[in-house]
């Protein structure tokens, strides 16, 4: 009698989890913006980590690395160390790069202009 408990339990596990999978590609398609990175003032290494968790661990086709201002010289380099030393079996490549700048009033009211960058990495 406890091996068939056991049994319905162990299969009632894996039917959870099976809907907690299926839940969770769910979520990951019903939200566009879960493939972008933005690049700021945390350690370098989370972005290189968060880009290959990306691609490995949820399985995205695309991911973006964005950033402004300061980091994003970072941004470029955050790509390039997820790509030639985390991911250089997957054969992850650049499928476009977006440049921008924005027009800002800082605090004495002088016009300045803050540079961004979108790198879209792709499988």
């Amino acid at each position: 009698m406890e091996t068939e408990e056991i049994k319905e339990e162990e299969n009632k596990e894996k039917e959870k989890t099976q809907e907690d999978k299926e839940k969770e590609e769910k979520k990951r398609r019903d939200n566009p913006d879960d493939n972008i990175i933005f690049v700021g003032i945390k350690p370098f290494m989370n972005y290189v980590t968060a880009v290959v968790m990306q691609f490995q661990n949820k399985g995205q086709k695309e991911v973006i690395v964005s950033a402004r201002g300061k980091f994003v010289s970072k941004a470029v380099d955050v790509v390039e160390v997820a790509r030639r030393t985390f991911l250089k079996d997957e054969n992850i490549q650049v499928k476009d790069i977006k440049i921008a700048s924005e027009q800002f009033e800082n605090r004495e009211g002088k016009r300045i202009f803050v540079s961004s960058i979108d790198i879209k990495l792709s499988k």
